[in-house]
């Protein structure tokens, strides 16, 4: 073992990237060296069942788990809101009491802010929290028919697949009542095409899922305010829309406590080395839906959680050989993957490397119902 004093690593944030990293870090890290997880939520949200409560599937309390019982024994929880972040330091503070570390992994991802646009809190349903989701299911079980709407907030936000995912569980979802003659479902969308990241054949394959369908697509709609009373979209290109039922993707944006800190700027993310996560500051690292790593093809690496899991290994590795002087570093690959359900029992697969130069190469395999069955629900 390098030397015998103490180490400290702070985990910021329980998501998915955090709580691998903790638990990495717990596996690799020989007692006494301590490990720190620090999470303002008592409950682990697992985000992909979202679109299952939507269709009423499964329930709120089904999708999460105490924090605690998915942590490692020998990791130290820390509960509550961060007051202060000092990545120079490697100090966090938290109801009054500061905790210093020697190595820190930022992992609470993108913050959502529906109130960005006019009206659209109150005109619809957020996606992607589970109050968003329970109520939409709700409001589907009253449905009649009419038209249904899905905004697609401008990139980046989370889960590129999500909102498609969404748009097709809900065509099999109102096929499955026997009213899919009387509803039309709309997806407007704040970028040119689906995943568009991913490459032209990602893109135009997700497109080809959803409008064989009969779901109506419409791309380059950024959303400029919403009408609740007269159930209008507004869209910045100046085409209105009407809606009896609205669900979105809201925008996203990096945290206030990301730009207190001096991670990020009021417009961008934090930025780190495409590589090692590593930030600017030495030994202070991000990882998950809160940096942003620019890719040649000029759009940024996808937030996903794919990505987080591979990120966090690394840096859960690399802090761990640091620490223990034991084996050799590793790189961040970006390699990903991504299942898209369908609906009716399938679901396609996307796999590649999103680092490849001079563009994502990234493969498009057929639909069908085994990559349901290996998809994590």
């Amino acid at each position: 073992m390098k030397g015998t004093t103490s180490k400290t690593v702070i985990v910021l944030g329980g998501g998915v990237g955090g709580l691998i990293a903790a638990n990495e870090l717990r596996k690799k890290l020989p007692r006494p060296h301590r490990v720190v997880i620090i999470e303002r939520a008592k409950r682990h949200l697992y985000p992909p069942a979202l679109l299952r409560l939507m269709v009423g599937e499964r329930t709120p309390e089904s999708i999460g788990r105490d924090l605690r019982e998915l942590l490692l024994p020998g990791i130290e929880v820390i509960q509550g809101e961060v007051a202060s972040l000092q990545p120079e330091l490697r100090r966090v503070v938290v109801g009054g009491a500061a905790t210093s570390a020697d190595y820190l992994v930022i992992s609470v991802g993108a913050e959502m802010v529906p109130d960005t646009v006019p009206s659209l809190a109150s005109a619809g349903h957020n996606l992607y929290t589970p109050a968003g989701a329970a109520g939409l299911r709700d409001a589907l079980a009253a449905f009649r028919g009419g038209r249904m709407a899905l905004v697609v907030s401008k990139p980046p936000y989370r889960c590129p697949a999500a909102p498609y995912e969404a748009a097709m569980l809900l065509e099999h979802y109102f096929r499955k009542r026997g009213i899919r003659e009387k509803v039309t479902i709309d997806v407007y969308a704040g970028e040119p095409g689906p995943m568009g990241v991913a490459g032209p054949l990602v893109s135009a394959a997700v497109r080809d899922m959803i409008t064989q369908k009969g779901i109506r697509y419409s791309p380059n709609h950024h959303l400029d305010r919403a009408n609740s009373a007269a159930g209008l979209l507004y869209f910045q290109n100046g085409r209105t829309a009407q809606y009896d039922l609205l669900t979105f993707v809201a925008p996203h944006r990096v945290p206030r406590l990301a730009i207190r800190a001096g991670l990020a700027k009021e417009s961008g993310w934090i930025e780190v080395d495409r590589l090692t996560m590593e930030t600017r500051f030495p030994g202070v690292f991000a990882i998950g839906d809160i940096i942003e790593i620019l890719l040649k093809v000029g759009k940024p690496l996808p937030k996903a959680g794919v990505f987080a899991q591979a990120q966090a290994m690394v840096v859960a590795h690399n802090i761990a050989v640091a620490v223990t002087g034991q084996g050799a570093k590793k790189q961040f690959d970006g390699h990903g993957e991504c299942f898209i359900e369908m609906g009716d029992g399938i679901a396609g697969y996307s796999a590649g490397n999103f680092y490849a130069e001079p563009s994502p190469q990234v493969d498009v395999h057929p639909p069908g119902p085994h990559w349901l069955i290996a998809k994590p629900l």
